[in-house]
């Protein structure tokens, strides 16, 4: 039986290291390292979730348009940074609106903004979160509930 395939979009190599390193038996994992990309490898093979990374600060192509931000913030330097700590929510839009629909599990800790987490929800389901903290077992549990649906 094939395992299923599981995106992860992220601008280092951490979470498909130890995501292959302790769930490679049961997922078969592909990384993207930005947003474009993601929508390449998107359009290009189906997978059963995608784990998505909220921050890139290590990722030259960024979505967003980086001029009003810049005339909002009054400085392309921090414009540019809330970018980066928000690419995900920026990526998953995009995921969105280019058709598609697999669930996503967003590495971030929610538990401090539910409110941030339920508006992602309402408005790009099916979204789940993991905590960075979470362990092999919980990454296990989060990602066969994506898979099944279940988020």
């Amino acid at each position: 039986m094939t395992p299923p395939r599981v995106l992860i979009i992220e601008d280092g190599y951490e979470y498909l290291t130890a995501y292959e390193r302790f769930l490679g038996e049961a997922f078969s994992f592909v990384r993207a390292g930005d947003g474009p990309e993601a929508l390449d490898v998107l359009a290009a093979e189906p997978f059963a979730a995608a784990v998505l990374d909220m921050r890139f600060d290590r990722a030259e192509r960024l979505l967003g348009d980086l001029a009003p931000l810049a005339a909002r913030y009054g400085d392309p330097a921090r414009a540019r940074r809330f970018l980066e700590d928000n690419q995900g929510t920026f990526i998953l839009a995009a995921l969105r609106e280019a058709g598609h629909g697999l669930p996503v599990l967003v590495s971030y800790d929610f538990g401090g903004e539910p409110r941030r987490f339920r508006n992602l929800q309402a408005r790009y389901a099916p979204v789940g979160w993991l905590d960075d903290a979470a362990g092999p077992a919980d990454i296990r549990a989060a990602l066969d509930g994506a898979v099944a649906g279940q988020l």
